[in-house]
């Protein structure tokens, strides 16, 4: 069993896109840990603003199956891949941490370079596993974001909207898989 951390992320109808990834997400991954979730205004591109959180579940598939089970899920939620980097999306699932594992391949990139880039992936990444330690630096995400210079993206805590998807998932023992 591997502990992964999944940054969650829609600047389209977010209220919508996110509720219906996480109910995704606990389908596939049954009790997740939620961060809570923040506003931030769109990188590298003008558009409406992004809402952003961390989950971290469990999981028995190998990172490949992992990755490819996020990219099924981003496309039943209307993700078309192959779109710009930066550019609106429906519902974006990035795996940021497998375990501790280091890989860097064609199809995904362990841990995610966000991490120790954006404000908006470690502050609920420090906020959901403070003492977990960066498997490349070892510096704990609490730590990380401590020292993290640009703390400006983070606009506002919007996790109220998301209030059904949190008491749902909240209701589930930690062993609810329904798929």
């Amino acid at each position: 069993m591997a502990r992964i951390y999944i940054g969650v992320g829609s600047n389209i109808d977010p209220e919508h896109n996110i509720s219906s990834g996480l109910s995704a997400l606990i389908d596939r991954f049954g009790k997740l840990n939620l961060s809570a979730t923040y506003a931030t205004e769109p990188i590298g591109f003008a558009g409406d603003e992004f809402y952003n959180l961390v989950v971290g579940c469990d999981t028995d598939n190998d990172v490949n199956a992992t990755v490819k089970v996020l990219k099924r899920i981003e496309s039943d939620y209307g993700r078309e891949h192959g779109e710009e980097k930066y550019s609106s999306r429906m519902l974006d699932l990035d795996l940021l941490t497998y375990d501790d594992l280091i890989l860097r391949n064609k199809m995904v990139s362990i841990p995610r370079v966000d991490i120790s880039k954006c404000a908006f992936v470690l502050k609920p990444l420090a906020e959901l596993a403070p003492a977990t330690r960066h498997p490349e630096t070892g510096v704990t995400y609490h730590e990380m974001w401590k020292r993290f210079a640009d703390k400006t993206e983070i606009l506002r805590d919007v996790s109220d909207q998301f209030a059904n998807v949190y008491e749902l998932n909240q209701s589930l023992s930690a062993t609810t898989v329904t798929s």
